[in-house]
């Protein structure tokens, strides 16, 4: 069952919410039992940070929403089921961030995803 929320993945909402800087606007796009699995330097790809439903997913989005930074969706494509999408970052100081997500999709909301994410340090 989906969130109730009126907003359904399409590359336009996606672009939006990413642009927006807006949280709201992409826990939107996300089933209330999305699984999110996030991969980095931190977070290994044989131990990934695991993130369970919208609650853990908001704290993430917050978090990096909340930051002082320029979001950019760089590229999506979208297939059935199936969507994959790029975005770049960057801090005043210049440093950047670098995400590339592989999601699927269910009734029109992300229900699993794939977070890969690099930055500068």
């Amino acid at each position: 069952m989906g969130s109730g929320q009126d907003s359904a993945f399409t590359t336009g909402a996606l672009r939006e919410a990413i642009e927006a800087h807006s949280g709201e606007g992409m826990l939107a796009l996300y089933e209330d039992d999305a699984r999110v699995r996030v991969i980095d330097h931190a977070d290994q790809p044989s131990h990934p940070r695991v993130l369970r439903g919208r609650g853990e997913i908001e704290e993430m989005l917050a978090d990096s929403y909340g930051r002082e930074m320029i979001h950019r969706l760089d590229q999506c494509v979208i297939d059935g089921d199936h969507a994959a999408f790029t975005e770049s970052c960057q801090y005043p100081d210049g440093n950047q961030v670098y995400a590339e997500s592989m999601v699927t999709l269910r009734d029109g909301r992300i229900s699993e995803q794939i977070l890969i994410q690099a930055w500068d340090e």
